[in-house]
C-alpha cells in the first residue's frame, strides 16, 4: 500500500506542533513535555486521516469524535491539588488544544491550525509574565501564631495585620492552657505580607508562627 504523501505531510507537521508546543512544556519542567505532546499531535492527526479511511462511507467523524473524549482522560491526569491550590489546569488545557490541533491537521486544515500554534506559543511564553504581575497584585496567605494566651494579644496582633495593609478575609483564636493558637487568612501584596511577617519575627511573645 501506497503512503499518500498528503497523509505524511500531516503527520510530520502534528509532529513540529506537537514539538513546539512541547518544547514550552517541558522548559517549565511540566507532566506533559516534549514527548508527550508530540505523541497527543500526531496520535489526532492520525485518528482524524484514519477515520475518513476506515469509514469512507459513514460518518468519518465518529472515531474523530471520540478524541475529545480520550484527551479528557489525559487531562484529568495532571490536575492535582497541591494544599489549597489546584495545579495542572494549565497543562490539562494545553493537551486539550495541541489534540485539537492535531485534528485540524489531520483533516488537512493547515491555516487555522497553524494560527492556533502560534496563538498557542504567544500563551505560553509571554502571558506567564503579565500573570505573574497581576498575582502579585493580591496574594492569599494563611497564617497560625502561637502566643501567649491574652485577649489584647490578639487584639495587637489584628492591628499588625492591619497596620501592614493587608485585609483579613477570616479569623479565629483556641486557647489551650497559657497560650493560644490564632488564625487569619489574609491578602495582599507580596510587599505587605513581608511587612507583616518581619514585625511577626521581631514580637517576643509570639513563641511560634506559620505561614
Amino acid at each position: 500500500m501506497m503512503i499518500n504523501p498528503e497523509d505524511f505531510l500531516r503527520i510530520l507537521l502534528a509532529v513540529v506542533a506537537g514539538g513546539l508546543i512541547g518544547i514550552e512544556r517541558e522548559f517549565r519542567d511540566k507532566a506533559a513535555g516534549f514527548r508527550t505532546l508530540i505523541f497527543i499531535c500526531a496520535g489526532a492527526c492520525l485518528f482524524t486521516i484514519l477515520s475518513s479511511k476506515l469509514a469512507p462511507d459513514s460518518d468519518p467523524t465518529r472515531i474523530a469524535a471520540n478524541i475529545v473524549t480520550g484527551v479528557g482522560f489525559l487531562g484529568a491526569g495532571v490536575i492535582l491539588r497541591d494544599g489549597g491550590k489546584i495545579i495542572g489546569l494549565t497543562t490539562a488545557a494545553t493537551i486539550w488544544l495541541t489534540a485539537a490541533i492535531g485534528m485540524g491537521l489531520g483533516g488537512g486544515q493547515y491555516l487555522i491550525s497553524a494560527l492556533m500554534v502560534a496563538i498557542t506559543m504567544i500563551i505560553l511564553w509571554i502571558l506567564p509574565t503579565f500573570e505573574q504581575r497581576i498575582d502579585n497584585l493580591r496574594e492569599e496567605h494563611r497564617y497560625e501564631i502561637v502566643c501567649s494566651a491574652r485577649l489584647e494579644k490578639f487584639d495587637a496582633l489584628e492591628r499588625a495585620f492591619r497596620e501592614s495593609g493587608l485585609r483579613i478575609h477570616s479569623r479565629s483564636h483556641v486557647k489551650t492552657g497559657d497560650s493560644m493558637t490564632c488564625s487569619w487568612r489574609a491578602a495582599g501584596t507580596p510587599q505587605e505580607h513581608d511587612r507583616l511577617k518581619r514585625a511577626l519575627f521581631e514580637d517576643p511573645d509570639i513563641i511560634e508562627f506559620k505561614c
